[in-house]
Parts: C-alpha cells; structure tokens; sequence
C-alpha cells in the first residue's frame, strides 16, 4: 500500500500525454527550463554583488523618486476608501 508500481507511473504519464499532448508538454518543459536558468543567474548575480548600491565610480546613479502627479490615464478609476462606521 505504499508507492506505486512502475505500471502506475506509466499509465499515468499516458493519460497526461493523452490529456494536453506532447506539444503542451514541451512548451510548459521549456518554459520551466529557461525560468529556473534564469533564477540561477539571478542568484549567481545577487551572489557577486548584493546590487544595493552601485560601486563609486561607476557611473550610474541611483533610481530617482518622483512625487511629481502622473496625467490619470483614461482607464484608470480613482476611488477612495472609507471605513465603515
């Protein structure tokens, strides 16, 4: 009563092969692939700088913070919430 058998592994594999095809299949293998390479850079990265601050004499300034009202954008609704009392 524990783990399955082989024979349930693959008649499981056939009704998933059966259910989205091989091409769904693939797509969603790649797609995981190339998310979990990115992840690795990113960590590989994060690992050779922590990337708060840029290092002094590079160039780069730091992301500005604006207060400064963006024009609202005609499929925006602007609402305000109100406790209930």
């Amino acid at each position: 009563m524990g783990s399955f058998s082989i024979w349930h592994w693959l008649i499981v594999l056939l009704v998933i092969v059966l259910i989205f095809g091989t091409k769904k299949l693939r797509n969603i293998g790649e797609d995981l692939g190339s998310a979990v390479k990115g992840f690795k850079t990113g960590m590989k990265a994060g690992a050779e700088g922590d990337g708060s601050a840029p290092a002094p004499g590079t160039g780069e300034a730091p992301p500005q913070v604006t207060t400064a009202a963006k024009k609202p954008d005609a499929n925006t609704v602007d609402v305000e919430a109100k406790t209930k009392t």
